[in-house]
């Protein structure tokens, strides 16, 4: 599968499990940013540099997806085989999304 199948097909994952998933100009901050998961009020996000390659982004989104439990979905085989390397180790525990919370 091409990196922009397999993003496009991470991306519908990722609309199921009501994640928002926004691609930004990390170039034009002033600030040193990386992509990836956040929580912003209580609202799961996975956020990615536009200028990445398709490849990275997928590999971004993916590691975003692992918080939540997609083994009781349907997801095309070449999908399912590719967010399965993003799986902690038995022992690993995921890391904790950075929580932003607004006022509201």
């Amino acid at each position: 599968m091409k990196p922009e199948q397999l993003y496009n097909e991470l991306r519908g994952i990722a609309d199921r499990f009501g994640m928002i998933v926004l691609e930004h100009n990390f170039r034009t901050t002033g600030i040193r940013v990386k992509s990836g998961y956040c929580k912003v009020r209580n609202q799961n996000h996975c956020i990615i540099d536009k200028h990445l390659k398709p490849a990275k982004k997928a590999e971004i989104l993916a590691e975003c997806l692992m918080v939540f439990p997609h083994e009781s979905i349907y997801i095309l085989p070449a999908v399912r085989e590719y967010l399965d390397a993003f799986k902690p180790r038995s022992g690993q525990a995921m890391p904790p999304g950075n929580e932003i919370r607004g006022d509201s």
